[in-house]
């Protein structure tokens, strides 16, 4: 899924609670992106993206735009089931396709051994199933195809919640990189979908923080 570049803009939908509380801090993080890119300065703040493409349904939806923030990776690294952004050029497409740009779910960390599948149809992460009941689309298998990779150092393994319709990290095992994503090339954390307004809401990162279940 090559990724569309925007400018920045910013949108809300009224909840009750603390869930509405909530909405409002992060609806009010995203103007103050939104007023930072207006004015040259996405580049160190934030981004919006359109997604082109199915790859991360139910997740995100095509035309929907996301707000990517890219500031905690600069004293954080990513973490599993973090939805990233992140430059595939020469890994995932090569410059002369255009867009380079592309956003998917990190599902293997740095030195773990990322496997397809156990007897129960899941992946594992060192030797431990990995359930991702919370994002992978209805009716999708873990994966279509085996693989059994270990994660180099400062890289991550990642992977589109529509399993049978993402190109992702196991089509490019056999490229320049192996379909790892080195940690330089993220641009950052995908965290809000901000068009259209009716679909307005926070991407959240999956209950099993950073360890598989």
């Amino acid at each position: 899924m090559a990724l569309t570049s925007h400018s920045g803009e910013a949108s809300n939908r009224l909840e009750d609670g603390e869930g509405g509380r909530r909405l409002a801090i992060e609806v009010a993080i995203l103007v103050v992106a939104a007023v930072i890119g207006a004015f040259g300065m996405k580049t160190f703040v934030a981004q919006v993206f359109s997604i082109p493409s199915i790859s991360m349904q139910d997740t995100l939806a095509v035309g929907e735009r996301v707000a990517v923030e890219k500031i905690s990776y600069r004293s954080s690294v990513p973490q599993r089931g973090d939805v990233v952004v992140f430059d595939g050029d020469g890994l995932f497409a090569p410059a002369s396709v255009g867009a380079t740009t592309f956003v998917k779910r990190v599902i293997g960390l740095p030195d773990e051994r990322v496997a397809c599948c156990d007897v129960n149809g899941l992946l594992t992460v060192d030797g431990r199933a990995l359930n991702e009941g919370e994002y992978l689309k209805s009716g999708d298998t873990a994966s279509d195809s085996r693989f059994d990779v270990l994660v180099p150092p400062n890289s991550v393994w990642v992977m589109g919640d529509h399993r049978s319709a993402s190109a992702d990290s196991r089509a490019y095992l056999g490229a320049p990189g192996g379909g790892f994503i080195p940690e330089s090339r993220i641009v950052g954390k995908a965290k809000w979908v901000i068009w259209p307004l009716s679909s307005a809401r926070s991407i959240q990162s999956p209950s099993y923080g950073s360890q598989p279940q």
